[in-house]
């Protein structure tokens, strides 16, 4: 089976992300992705996450 592309990871990323990914696509990304790859994106998505909810309070916030 190929390896998944780098837009099939980010998807996969966004939806373990938010909760909304189905039992199908978990099995295949734990069987043809590289588990390095997913932590990389996980982590780059939380930094992001996180920086935009910083951006956003402080924002409504003033400072």
């Amino acid at each position: 089976m190929p390896k998944p592309t780098m837009l099939q990871t980010v998807k996969s990323v966004l939806s373990a992300f938010i909760g909304v990914q189905s039992e199908k696509n978990r099995k295949l990304d734990f069987e043809q992705g590289s588990l390095t790859t997913y932590i990389v994106a996980g982590l780059i998505f939380t930094v992001v996450f996180v920086s935009a909810l910083i951006f956003v309070v402080s924002k409504v916030i003033g400072n």
